[in-house]
């Protein structure tokens, strides 16, 4: 267990990880307070109304993120993460305010969305590259597993509290809720040692730099498999958010409570699965392609789940090769590439994971709305 959470002797990786778990357990409640606005407010049970917007949401991932990994390669990471927590702070309190004086509409719940999206994919790069300054270089897998293990904690916590509240007092507490947690990190950047960091050579202004990170893809191929595996996963398996809402409401016929427990269970097994990949010295190939496997066997397995029990069981595998997959496709990535590229070898990756991800949850909104969740179930864990 020492090894498992060796980076937590960092002086900065420890404000790192409590000021992530705070603001992960938001996003969790962020993302089913606003599933749960459209699915049973703003919409009459519409899963395409979901899809919309979570792909709205990932849109801005195929156009920003390239330059984004620019950004996280020049700019000094540790205040523009401080930056963009302050931007999803506001944002998440306005669309909060909106919700509470009764006013928000559809329309309104997408232009959120696209703006969360926005910040978002500014955000990734450089919250996945500063890791990288807050431990030395032979503790970098171990910390990269534990921000996946902070991640799946906040996720046990995050939508059980949002769908208790939900159910007791509506969406729009939650929002403001989560503007507050996403002020954490804020803090804890800023009360961070200089003395204590790791730096990074950032990158000096050039001509051509993200045409210099593609072409230095280009030339990996391991890093080529990884990033064509995440793709088709991304875009067709990974939308938890919105097939077990679709599932749990109209398959099965409950409630926000139930909803948050399915996605407690599945974190519950992404925790096991974070926790294994933090235990690894160093990531491997064939773990994040075995990984992404056995998560569509599982995944498949869940939409012929004949109750929603063995819904809620399966999906716990489920959370755990998808973690597995994830943070060991992540690790691999980072440890592989030379840190002068790192921001924007990481940028690419965010394109064809979860940029993938707006070209396809409409569709499989729609799959849901005219074939039935299940379906949309099957397909996300047959691709």
């Amino acid at each position: 267990m020492n090894r498992t959470f060796d980076s937590l002797k960092f002086p900065n990786y420890r404000l790192w990880f409590v000021g992530g778990l705070v603001s992960n357990a938001g996003t969790w409640m962020q993302r089913i307070a606003q599933t749960w606005l459209v699915l049973a407010y703003l919409s009459d049970d519409s899963g395409t109304a979901v899809g919309i917007v979570i792909g709205l949401q990932f849109a801005p991932v195929l156009l920003l993120t390239p330059y984004a990994g620019l950004l996280a390669d020049r700019l000094d990471r540790r205040r523009f993460m401080q930056a963009t927590s302050l931007l999803l702070a506001l944002i998440s309190a306005g669309l909060g305010a909106l919700v509470l004086a009764g006013t928000a509409t559809l329309w309104q719940v997408y232009a959120f969305a696209l703006l969360l999206g926005i910040i978002s994919a500014l955000e990734s790069p450089n919250r996945m590259t500063l890791v990288s300054e807050l431990v030395p270089p032979e503790s970098l897998s171990n910390a990269v597993g534990l921000n996946a293990t902070s991640f799946n904690t906040a996720r046990l916590v995050g939508p059980a509290v949002a769908g208790g509240l939900i159910a007791m007092v509506g969406p729009g507490w939650v929002f403001l809720l989560t503007g507050l947690t996403f002020l954490v990190p804020v803090l804890t950047l800023g009360i961070m040692k200089a003395e204590h960091m790791y730096p990074v050579p950032l990158v000096p202004r050039g001509k051509g730099q993200v045409k210099d990170g593609i072409t230095y893809v280009r030339s990996r191929p391991d890093i080529l498999v990884i990033m064509a595996v995440m793709a088709v996963v991304g875009a067709l398996g990974l939308n938890f958010q919105l097939t077990t809402s679709v599932m749990s409401r109209q398959v099965f016929g409950l409630g926000s409570g139930e909803f948050g427990i399915v996605n407690t269970l599945m974190g519950v097994g992404a925790l096991a699965g974070a926790l294994m990949a933090a235990r690894r010295q160093r990531p491997r190939l064939r773990t994040a392609v075995g990984g992404a496997m056995l998560f569509g066997i599982f995944t498949f397995l869940s939409g012929l789940a004949p109750t929603f029990w063995l819904y809620v069981l399966l999906n716990i595998p489920v959370g755990y090769f998808s973690t597995t997959m994830m943070n060991t496709a992540n690790a691999y990535i980072q440890l592989a590439t030379s840190p002068m590229f790192r921001g924007r070898v990481m940028s690419l990756y965010l394109i064809v994971f979860l940029g993938s991800t707006p070209i396809a949850s409409p569709f499989i909104g729609w799959v849901a709305e005219a074939l039935g969740p299940r379906w949309a179930v099957l397909i996300g864990g047959g691709a």
